[in-house]
């Protein structure tokens, strides 16, 4: 338990969220939060279990291992040299890639079955006639939820192209991060030198946050988007 205070305060600055924001989240009093984080007091075992749901933490991971030092750490597959799953559809007739579409009712199963070729196939599909696109790199397209990315609106389909080496994402460009815990999300990213993922939103409304790296699963180059949605004139 020795590492429990260290690991609050340190998950908490990742989200950018204060003590008061915690507390509300975990419905928990702001003074008890606080005598935790201080390494005052100790949770409960109910609100340990608060804690850890809040954070994406398990409770080991919360009382027994310095999270800070152990997400630093640089993943083994950071240039993308390891093998990463990643099925994909193809023509039978054409042996062309098709596009597999990630609508929002699918996201939370996405994060869970991106690696599994039946739920793959399960997705919607078809082809990009893009001059723009080329035929030998990966796509996919994800639907978006939220107005965290605005003016690109809430329901916007996303055309992404995969990104295998993590060393040099484009920071000029938004990208989707699928995590394992935080689903999949819309931002514009880099990696610190912390080697943490920080993601930050073009409405200056939602604060950025960090990510460890050890919590990404993939990642995918926003390349245009579809909107459905007109502006007001």
């Amino acid at each position: 338990m020795q590492y429990l205070s260290d690991n609050l305060n340190y998950l908490r600055g990742l989200k950018n969220w204060t003590p008061k924001q915690v507390a509300e989240r975990c419905q928990i009093s702001v003074s008890s939060y606080r005598k935790y984080e201080k390494g005052q007091s100790l949770p409960r075992l109910q609100n340990l279990a608060k804690l850890s749901h809040t954070f994406k933490r398990s409770i080991d991971e919360l009382l027994y291992l310095q999270l800070k030092e152990a997400d630093q750490q640089t993943p083994d597959n950071l240039k993308g040299e390891k093998i990463r799953i990643l099925p994909i559809v193809v023509d039978e007739s054409e042996e062309n890639e098709h596009v597999s579409l990630v609508p929002i009712k699918a996201a939370a199963g996405y994060t869970a079955g991106y690696a599994d070729a039946e739920f793959i196939a399960d997705l919607p599909r078809f082809s990009l006639p893009f001059a723009e696109l080329s035929q030998h790199r990966t796509y996919r397209v994800f639907q978006i939820e939220g107005d965290s990315m605005l003016p690109i609106k809430n329901g916007s389909y996303i055309i992404c192209e995969y990104v295998q080496n993590w060393e040099h994402l484009d920071t000029k460009q938004p990208h989707i991060v699928v995590t394992k815990d935080d689903g999949v999300v819309f931002k514009r990213i880099h990696i610190n030198k912390q080697n943490m993922l920080e993601l930050a939103s073009d409405n200056k409304e939602f604060e950025t946050y960090t990510l460890p790296l050890s919590q990404v699963m993939e990642i995918w180059l926003a390349r245009a988007y579809v909107s459905f949605e007109f502006d007001q004139a």
